[in-house]
């Protein structure tokens, strides 16, 4: 019975993404060959009607499939027409569906920074790549070790996203801890964190300086899963009792806006203290959320 859910599911899922990615396609190659910039603008909402409808499809499927359950605590002031910066912390790929489940037309359209290498996924890459999702090469210090010039190719290309994102409503998406949570990683890195790893504050220091003061505010996300952590196979095969979600809004440090992080080290060490103190706070909040009673 598994085995013909998981197969029916996928085939739903298959074929709403080619139902919205093909046309959302042949707007994106419109939107390339219109002359003027203004035009090309009259794109841009007809994209996000295949790309919200296309998350609504998938959130439907949530919930007529499966018994999960997602609460959401917290409150925001959310802008369609807004810019906002959202962090969260990082343990599935479900993590995605959740806070695409949480935002979906209600904040703008969630960006995330991909590898340079998800381009190449089939249909997918081309429809992130249409619906301006910047990608980086994420270089590992062995790499810049040996090509210094690649440290400051991700550092451009956040500034080429945010230079598109000023122009756009926007929810601009990072997963801080940089990779999916893990206790070997954990155990690895020494986490000063009960449930988390060690933020990496440079990717969000860029965009502040990138974006200045366009920014409306951060969207601090928090997301447990009480039953433990899942895959999308545990989703799709309603596996996934509950899911429980908070937001806080937290107004632009305006002291942190705009920095040198990548050459002024006083900037940078106060720019990881106020990183590191919103970590303390999201894994106390990720502790309390663990620890309410089943519903």
């Amino acid at each position: 019975m598994l085995p013909f859910r998981l197969g029916f599911l996928f085939l739903l899922i298959i074929a709403s993404t080619v139902l919205h990615v093909v046309p959302l396609l042949a707007v994106a190659l419109l939107k390339m060959l219109l002359p003027l910039h203004a035009l090309k603008r009259v794109c841009n909402p007809v994209l996000m009607a295949f790309a919200e409808s296309w998350i609504g499809v998938n959130n439907w499927l949530w919930r007529t499939f499966t018994d999960t359950r997602v609460s959401v605590q917290g409150k925001a002031d959310l802008q369609r027409d807004g810019h906002y910066l959202v962090l969260a912390n990082h343990q599935s790929w479900v993590d995605i569906l959740v806070l695409q489940k949480v935002f979906n037309q209600r904040a703008p359209f969630m960006r995330f920074f991909l590898k340079r290498q998800l381009i190449w996924v089939p249909l997918l890459g081309l429809a992130w790549w249409a619906l301006d999702f910047p990608f980086m090469g994420r270089y590992t210090p062995r790499q810049i070790a040996k090509n210094p010039a690649l440290a400051g190719r991700d550092i451009e290309a956040t500034r080429r996203a945010c230079d598109k994102f000023r122009q756009i409503p926007v929810a601009i998406m990072n997963f801080v801890e940089g990779t999916r949570f893990s206790e070997a990683k954990h155990a690895k890195q020494g986490s000063p964190y009960r449930h988390l790893l060690k933020p990496k504050s440079g990717g969000v220091a860029f965009v502040l300086d990138a974006m200045g003061q366009g920014l409306h505010a951060i969207l601090d996300v928090t997301i447990a899963y009480p039953g433990g952590r899942p895959s999308l196979i545990d989703l799709l095969a309603n596996r996934v009792p509950e899911v429980r979600v908070l937001v806080r809004e937290l107004p632009i440090p305006v002291e942190l806006a705009g920095g040198d992080y990548q050459n002024d080290r006083e900037f940078r060490v106060r720019f990881q203290q106020w990183m590191n103190g919103l970590w303390q706070q999201k894994d106390a909040d990720l502790a309390a959320l663990l620890e309410l009673p089943q519903a």
